[in-house]
């Protein structure tokens, strides 16, 4: 890995932030607003606050190990087949995970746009695009990224300040809102909408100075954080918490109530529409690349390239299962819970053993 030590802090910030937004973006009011009501905003913040654990348990250990991919320094950790068994489990829930994106991705599309078009397809066409986007090295992966970040964080940010001007803040009041009992499992729900920080584990070993790849993970959740919790409080604030609850895509609604200055376009759906696919695609392509990434890592191959297009069709498989947009949302939310076992508990157990058992990676 050390002829690839190529990432710079910028460019790993980038992959973390475009991993972490994507399909996610359109129901994140819904899930915030049912947790707290009108404490969706805060609730959204200490989602993030908790996710940071598990990216600051991930940056640290992959710190510690600057040279080993988080498959190889786990089996230097708990020993040979125990790594080995903790990372095919993430390796199956990362496959999982990236199959319901593309699946929740070809629902909105079916429905929102492309209304006369097979799921089937837009699901496929997605997948493919990833496979053959994920068959070229890391430094490529992070160039791909670092170029889409700013067209998914300008006009995202742009659309949350243009939705304020019809905001009330009496909708976001009171800050904790009426459900004060909701919060903790809102918590854990939001936090899951920030699991794409997974992708620092892959990014560290090729950073030029992985010393400083803590400097990029607090970069990467403030500004993923601070457009999250602008988009719930945009959304909360513009429509209510009653209302919100009503909405199947609260984001996507915010943005057809939302126009430019003098009516210069009417509605900016289409313009979110567009930077929620790219968004959706530098997600997808994260899960797909640390997927087949990982796989190689576990059983020693020298190239990733010859799996994607090995794993394609059980990924499209997988998308397909749900028999419903309900069932889709059902499978994802329990995934995702369960996932945090893997984004936070996982890294957490291995960081405290490698400490008391005093491992360490070489250095560069």
């Amino acid at each position: 890995m050390n002829e690839q030590r190529q990432i710079t802090v910028l460019q790993a910030s980038a992959v973390t932030i475009s991993t972490i937004v994507g399909v996610g973006v359109l129901a994140l009011p819904l899930a915030a607003v049912k947790a707290a009501d009108a404490g969706a905003p805060l609730v959204t913040f200490l989602g993030m606050l908790l996710a940071f654990v598990g990216l600051f348990f991930m940056t640290r250990l992959g710190m510690r190990f600057p040279n080993d991919s988080y498959i190889e320094y786990s089996e230097v950790i708990i020993g040979k087949w125990l790594g080995r068994i903790g990372s095919l489990i993430s390796i199956v829930f990362f496959a999982v995970l990236c199959s319901l994106v593309a699946r929740e991705f070809g629902e909105v599309v079916v429905t929102a746009v492309l209304k006369n078009t097979p799921l089937e397809v837009t699901v496929l066409v997605m997948l493919l695009l990833a496979a053959f986007s994920s068959r070229r090295n890391i430094m490529t992966f992070a160039y791909i990224h670092l170029f889409y970040s700013p067209f998914i964080l300008i006009p995202a940010l742009l659309i949350v300040a243009l939705s304020l001007k019809n905001a009330d803040i009496v909708n976001v009041l009171p800050v904790l809102g009426n459900e004060i009992r909701g919060i903790p499992a809102g918590i854990i729900t939001l936090s899951t909408m920030f699991q794409g920080s997974f992708i620092m584990m892959m990014v560290i070993p090729a950073m030029c100075k992985p010393e400083r790849a803590m400097r990029s993970s607090i970069w990467a959740m403030l500004i993923t954080g601070v457009l999250y919790i602008l988009i719930v409080t945009a959304t909360v604030s513009v429509f209510g918490a009653e209302e919100t609850k009503k909405l199947l895509w609260p984001t996507l609604e915010l943005a057809k109530a939302t126009s430019l200055p003098a009516n210069v376009l009417e509605r900016l759906d289409a313009v979110f529409l567009a930077v929620w696919v790219t968004a959706v695609f530098t997600s997808l392509f994260s899960c797909y690349y640390f997927t087949i990434y990982s796989i190689s890592k576990l059983f020693r191959l020298a190239d990733h390239g010859m799996l994607s297009f090995f794993i394609l069709p059980i990924l499209f498989v997988m998308a397909m299962l749900p028999q419903s947009l309900i069932q889709l949302n059902e499978v994802n939310g329990l995934i995702s819970k369960y996932g945090l076992l893997i984004t936070i508990v996982y890294p957490g157990v291995l960081l405290i053993i490698a400490m008391l058992r005093k491992k360490r990676g070489a250095s560069k």
